[in-house]
């Protein structure tokens, strides 16, 4: 019989970043420049801003919109500039700046990249500049790094999957894998909502044995009570942990019901202090 094939580590290609130029965006910056160098990867970096349609202004409103475009297309050069100076390190740099809406302009590039890169919900009192982040998540068929505010590093060296049995959390997994290799601690938490204990045993026991054939050993395995509030827990347990990444899947329910239920996904965008890969 012949060998069987060892698995190999796998790693991204490109990465995309969100980074605006404001201060806050630097710091998710230099996490992205420090992701690109250890996976050797391409750094895309985008922005974008939305501006009044033509077909909703009068004839004096659209002149404005032209002139409008035009200062836009030359702060998102600057942008741009500000972008490729401080990623002068990277290897493969690339700059996508469009007057657009943020969120459209980045689900619809994020064809390009293996990993996309963002901060929570932007409430910015300007409109033009806002990313929704939740409906980014959403759209983008990419796997997500949402990294809190002021955050800027990402050693993932103890990682937290957050495991319910569902498409969602499988592409997470998937996903995350470049991560998980090279990860020291690997922790796997369940909570026991439907399933028993043993059935949701089972479920870890083939995730397990599924990453054990990409070369994740599993650390620990633990379940969470399903009478206390799922969010709270999962935080609280990542924290005591001193987790560094959350992997998690993305609205199993629809966004709505999960706005309604206090969801998974709305907490690690809004209260997470600990960077999550998100998956949908």
């Amino acid at each position: 019989m012949p060998p069987a094939l060892k698995s190999q580590a796998l790693s991204f290609a490109a990465l995309m970043v969100h980074f605006d130029g404001k201060l806050r965006s630097y710091h998710r910056l230099r996490l992205a420049i420090d992701l690109a160098n250890r996976f050797d990867a391409a750094l895309i970096g985008i922005a974008g801003r939305s501006y009044l349609p033509s077909f909703l202004s009068n004839d004096n409103a659209c002149r404005q919109n032209q002139d409008e475009r035009q200062e836009m297309a030359h702060a998102l050069a600057e942008t741009g500039e500000k972008f490729r100076t401080a990623a002068g390190h990277v290897a493969k740099v690339e700059w996508r700046g469009l007057p657009d809406d943020v969120t459209h302009l980045i689900t619809s590039e994020a064809r390009a990249a293996d990993l996309i890169i963002i901060g929570p919900d932007q409430n910015s009192d300007n409109p033009y500049y806002g990313l929704d982040t939740s409906a980014a998540v959403v759209r983008m068929g990419r796997p997500v790094l949402l990294v809190p505010e002021g955050t800027e590093s990402l050693e993932a060296k103890r990682i937290l999957i957050a495991w319910k049995d569902t498409r969602e959390a499988r592409r997470a997994v998937r996903d995350a894998i470049p991560f998980l290799q090279r990860a020291e601690r690997v922790m796997i938490v369940v909570v026991c909502e439907y399933a028993s204990q043993a059935q949701s045993q089972q479920y870890i026991n083939d995730l397990a044995e599924y990453l054990s054939r990409h070369e994740v050993m599993i650390s620990e395995k633990v379940y969470l009570d399903s009478k206390e509030p799922v969010p709270n827990q999962l935080l609280q347990f990542a924290e005591n942990e001193k987790a560094d990444l959350i992997v998690a899947g993305a609205y199993g329910h629809s966004r709505l019901g999960e706005w309604m239920l206090g969801g998974v996904t709305r907490r690690l965008i809004v209260n997470s202090s600990i960077c999550s890969l998100l998956s949908h």
